[in-house]
């Protein structure tokens, strides 16, 4: 079974319109020098794929995963090969002095791409963890927006999410800020964004955790009341490549809701998962249950499983890609809607929130409440779900 099959679908979203602008890209990606921020991820590494086989003039990759770049070189030599341009990687934060030296000596690029993040709701469980995800979400954005004015870029696009319209949680409500911030700077910079849905089997997500969990012969857990919308890795490549290269000032893409994006049960894919493999799910009472009797359901081609009801903090009862106050284009593509901003922002709520930030970070000492009041300064609509509960105290 393919990964489209395990998630519900048949067809693939953006065939028809990447088959529509094929040529275009391919002309101005073989013509472009392009700087792809954390590339070595799941979807930094869709996003290279995506450019490496249109062969572009130029293509460094920063990211701080060394091992994961290795697999992104190996995976594209493996697939693609060889292109006639250059294509270099760097082990190096995008928040350093490293990355500055390597913008300066090793620029311009016409086109950068930052898929960088801290993209777990899990992120908001501890209070220096949160203050990371501000870091890298939202002012090491800026940082690099910044740096792409300074080299006159023709385009910096940076990955947004689904969870930024109307957020419920710590992650989405700080790529919403980043957003505000982003408005800011497209003043100065052409920029354009993408909110998409959940990346199937990316790292560290729970399909990813389903490959773990039986790899090591463990019990699969997971929710049975929370239903998402799940993208393909090339599909996330291909939704980015597009925002990056045919959208306009400010434009944030999105996939269109019609028959071919489905709506699905993590533990309709646990079962399908299985099943697929040859093993029937053996539903349990308990993570307890699930573990103790592990090795013996296994042994006779049952799988145990904890499906419970979803009680964690920042988990949202639905999925949706923008709110009723966005301004929409549902005909420029034909599986992509397009968000389309005006440079609306509040410029002494996004200074005083930056101050504020700063003044907690030289303190050396913050909480969480502090940085959820701050949030909610700059989003008085956040609807944040406090339980006191969180997904690392999940099996």
């Amino acid at each position: 079974m393919n990964t489209l099959e395990l998630i519900g679908r048949k067809k693939e979203l953006f065939k028809s319109d990447i088959k529509k602008f094929e040529e275009e890209l391919k002309e101005k990606i073989n013509n472009s020098k392009f700087l792809v921020i954390g590339g070595a991820g799941s979807i930094g590494q869709a996003v290279c794929h995506q450019i490496f086989k249109r062969d572009p003039k130029l293509l460094h990759v920063v990211d701080i995963s060394e091992n994961n770049m290795v697999e992104l070189v190996r995976n594209i030599r493996s697939t693609v090969g060889y292109g006639s341009g250059i294509f270099e990687t760097f082990a190096i934060d995008c928040g350093s002095s490293e990355f500055e030296s390597l913008i300066n000596n090793e620029g311009p690029y016409d086109y950068i791409f930052n898929l960088s993040a801290l993209k777990h709701v899990r992120s908001e469980k501890d209070p220096y963890t949160l203050m990371r995800m501000i870091s890298v979400n939202i002012f090491n954005t800026i940082k690099a927006a910044k740096l792409a004015k300074d080299m006159t870029a023709k385009k910096y696009f940076c990955v947004s999410t689904d969870k930024a319209a109307n957020p419920v949680n710590m992650m989405g409500a700080s790529k919403k800020i980043m957003e505000m911030f982003l408005m800011r700077e497209s003043l100065t910079q052409n920029i354009s964004m993408a909110r998409f849905a959940n990346v199937a089997f990316s790292d560290g997500s729970l399909l990813h955790g389903f490959n773990q969990r039986f790899s090591k012969k463990q019990p699969f857990s997971a929710p049975n009341d929370v239903s998402r919308y799940f993208v393909t890795p090339e599909e996330s490549g291909e939704l980015c490549l597009l925002s990056g290269l045919k959208g306009n000032n400010r434009d944030i893409f999105f996939p269109k809701l019609n028959e071919k994006l489905h709506l699905i049960k993590f533990s309709e894919i646990a079962q399908l998962y299985l099943n697929d493999r040859g093993y029937e799910p053996f539903e349990c009472e308990s993570e307890d249950e699930a573990r103790s009797d592990a090795a013996k359901l296994i042994e006779n081609k049952k799988w145990p499983c904890f499906f419970f009801k979803s009680d964690t903090t920042g988990e949202k009862d639905f999925e949706e890609f923008f709110t009723e106050k966005e301004d929409l284009d549902m005909s420029r593509f034909d599986a992509i809607g397009v968000i389309r901003n005006q440079p609306n922002f509040d410029e002494n709520k996004l200074n005083t929130f930056e101050e504020r930030i700063n003044s907690l970070l030289n303190k050396r000492k913050w909480n969480k409440e502090e940085i959820v009041e701050l949030f909610f300064e700059l989003l008085p609509e956040f609807a944040h779900k406090e339980t006191g509960k969180y997904l690392d105290q999940k099996m």
